[in-house]
């Protein structure tokens, strides 16, 4: 809509706000002469679009866009509120009558809104460096090798068969691209004469991050005996933020727990039980042990029980579970419904998008009973606040775990087939082993191949496309190959600096650190 310069009014326009559709700004770092080549840079239309659906990704500039060498810019969305104005500028010159006066010739400017603009992207950092596919040859000679080393159409046997130099860039150099101060602090100037004293440690000062209050009571499988009491540390600790009714509900709850089924995983008692976390982790110490090794090993035993005494606990035994994926089982990695919580093969820049902070809880919010009635404004109920689906340590035919690797109880299980391979000794247990507990040899081998092919036939009747090129055995069974879970590379002990969002995560790999 144009709107012009209204008569008697100076230095303002008066516009109307139209309905105009909601636009995009992409502060372009650069000088913009072709605006084909521009958006190929970033993607096109299609990736620009891709990225604005998501508000947790930021936006990748490739300036050589045809390069798959080329580490992108990237540019952090942000909220605005502005418009896109078109601002036309007539001049209209008037006759001169005498030749001697000069006459100002008559300016008008019309304006339109052409949309609002609700989001921007910025190039606000620096760019990653780069490495060009070159090599320097004895005379200091460069040679491309992009020829050489990419392959742009079907080729013969000899193009993978050629000497070449070894070239493996790595996917990024930097993993940050914003510059940050370290404040390193100089050197202390000592007078003439001043000699350093020898190293020892009764004068080192913070070799280490302060260890953790020691409150759980860890057992190994070959221990002789088990504790029948908690530490003193550890009640004192609950004793101290165990101050309101909340708490002291959750403590009964918990104990009924234990009374009914004397072994848990953390897991499994966050899905029956409200409990904020940081409580649960005083609690637990309060009222069993943990296992560290053999069957039952990530595991809360009642104080008093010992599993390896009592045939009828092998129900209780742990299984260690992996999604098996690969070629040879129907399905890529990239297939797999359910995906990984982070890859190698997605690694990039840090997105910047501000998460929210996680609260630090002090024990003064502990006291204020914080273990079950939380935050204001929160939108679920006090009692179902902090639990965890049961799909966490429940075992179902028909649906598929929530990750590729999952930790379950043999008694969680919720499948007749799987729990006859469990019962096939029943009554004859004699001894209790480290690997096997009181089951038979390679029981969980057979649990592991009978859920695989489960979990195969729940995604061949989802995604048949997947299977439309292998071949089945007769009465429909596909005998997997056995996989160990020890043999498979655990993507999920790589990055320490990892830690999954709270009511979501499969932690039991990683508990123990939460008391060492």
């Amino acid at each position: 809509m144009a709107a012009g310069r209204r008569r008697g009014e100076r230095g303002s326009a008066v516009l109307e706000l139209p309905r105009t559709p909601r636009m995009v700004c992409v502060e372009y770092p650069g000088l913009v002469r072709d605006v084909g080549a521009m958006l190929r840079t970033l993607g096109g239309e299609q990736g620009v679009s891709r990225i604005y659906a998501d508000p947790a990704k930021r936006l990748e500039l490739y300036f050589r866009p045809k390069d798959p060498y080329c580490h992108p810019v990237c540019a952090n969305r942000f909220p605005t509120s502005t418009m896109l104005l078109k601002v036309k500028r007539r001049t209209k010159k008037k006759k001169q009558l005498d030749t001697k006066e000069q006459v100002q010739p008559e300016v008008q400017f019309e304006m339109e809104i052409l949309g609002t603009v609700t989001t921007v992207y910025k190039f606000q950092g620096m760019s990653d460096f780069q490495y060009l596919a070159m090599h320097s040859g004895p005379d200091g000679k460069q040679t491309s090798m992009y020829d050489k080393v990419l392959m742009l159409k079907p080729e013969k046997e000899e193009f993978f068969n050629r000497e070449l130099p070894l070239y493996i860039p790595p996917p990024i150099f930097s993993r940050l691209d914003t510059p940050v101060d370290y404040f390193y602090r100089p050197d202390i100037q000592h007078r003439e004469g001043y000699n350093n004293p020898q190293v020892s440690g009764e004068n080192l000062i913070g070799l280490s991050r302060a260890r953790r209050p020691h409150n759980a009571i860890f057992v190994n499988f070959d221990d002789e005996e088990i504790p029948a009491k908690p530490l003193d540390a550890a009640v004192q600790t609950w004793k101290k933020v165990c101050t309101n009714p909340v708490d002291k509900k959750v403590e009964e709850e918990l104990r009924k727990l234990f009374e009914v089924r004397p072994v848990w995983s953390r897991n499994a008692v966050k899905a029956n039980i409200s409990v904020h976390p940081d409580k649960l982790k005083l609690l637990l110490p309060y009222l069993a042990y943990y296992m560290l090794t053999g069957p039952w090993r990530s595991l809360w035993v009642r104080f008093g029980y010992d599993p390896r005494k009592h045939p009828e606990a092998k129900i209780y035994q742990v299984l260690d579970f992996r999604i098996r994926c690969g070629m040879k089982y129907g399905y890529a990695p990239n297939d797999m419904p359910v995906k990984a919580k982070r890859s190698t093969y997605n690694y990039s820049l840090p997105i910047t998008v501000k998460k929210p902070v996680s609260h630090t809880v002090s024990v003064h919010d502990l006291k204020q009973g914080l273990g079950t009635s939380g935050a204001s404004g929160a939108k679920k109920p006090a009692s179902s606040r902090y639990k965890l689906k049961e799909s966490i340590y429940i075992f179902r035919e028909g649906a598929l775990p929530p990750y590729r690797q999952m930790f379950y109880q043999l008694c969680d299980l919720n499948v007749e087939s799987l729990q006859k391979i469990i019962r096939r000794n029943d009554g004859t247990e004699t001894e209790c082993t480290e690997r096997d507990g009181w089951c038979l040899p390679k029981t969980s081998d057979d649990l592991r191949d009978t859920m695989s092919l489960m979990i195969k036939q729940i995604i061949r009747s989802t995604r048949p496309a997947l299977f439309s090129s292998t071949t089945s055995s007769e009465d429909g069974k596909e005998q997997l190959a056995y996989e160990s879970g020890e043999d498979e590379d655990d993507e999920e002990e790589e990055e320490e600096d990892f830690k999954p969002s709270d009511g979501s995560e499969n932690e039991m790999e990683t508990e123990i650190l939460d008391y060492v």
